[in-house]
């Protein structure tokens, strides 16, 4: 099936295992938040158990270094797509208001990306990931 809409989380690469995963599960939150069309149906297994519903699509996980990063955040706001943002200041704090403080405090030249979610056209997406490669 072919979406009109790419769903792209770029993920800095040289992170700890587990804070890609971190980065990656908080993204895709914000996708779910900002565009609730794109959750499925709730699932059912053939025992009848309840699971909670998903994106209904891909999301699609590039890598990049700090500078690709930077690069895709400024294709995504100069193409009027708003991104969700993860910096490093964030694994510091423990809730989402202090979240919110530590992004806040830094202007955006100055943020320390680790990862940044976004969601439209096809070709937008396209645009803003060129050059990146799928994380491994």
């Amino acid at each position: 099936m072919q979406f009109d809409t790419k769903i792209a989380v770029v993920v800095r690469t040289d992170l700890e295992p587990w804070q890609k995963l971190n980065v990656a599960s908080f993204l895709a939150s914000g996708i779910a938040a900002a565009f609730p069309a794109c959750i499925g149906d709730p699932y059912e297994d053939g025992s009848g158990t309840k699971y909670l519903p998903l994106i209904g699509q891909p999301i699609l996980i590039y890598g990049a270094d700090r500078a690709a990063l930077s690069r895709a955040l400024d294709r995504a706001l100069t193409r009027g797509v708003t991104p969700g943002l993860y910096t490093e200041d964030m694994f510091r704090t423990a809730h989402d208001a202090a979240n919110r403080e530590v992004v806040k405090a830094v202007s955006r030249t100055e943020l320390n990306l680790v990862g940044i979610s976004m969601r439209a056209e096809r070709k937008v997406i396209d645009k803003i990931v060129d050059g990146l490669k799928f994380h491994s």
